[in-house]
């Protein structure tokens, strides 16, 4: 049989071993949340400058196609 003290001892270290798990899982909670948050941000901001990429693509093709067709005149 277990002495009485040590089944203290185990329980103690086992509450302290749960209080520190549960601080882990908080703070990962807190990190993701903040990660999620950034993620969203950044695939806007990546929307963004995938549109206006697409953008000035146009107009350069616009103007390539514009001085051709000065060119052939």
């Amino acid at each position: 049989m277990a002495e009485p003290g040590k089944d203290r001892l185990d329980i103690s270290a086992l509450e302290s071993r749960v209080d520190e798990l549960i601080r882990t899982v908080e703070t990962l909670a807190n990190e993701n949340e903040a990660l999620r948050s950034q993620h969203t941000v950044l695939a806007a901001e990546r929307a963004t400058l995938v549109d206006k990429t697409e953008q000035a693509r146009s107009r350069v093709e616009a103007m390539i196609a514009r001085l051709k067709a000065m060119e052939s005149r």
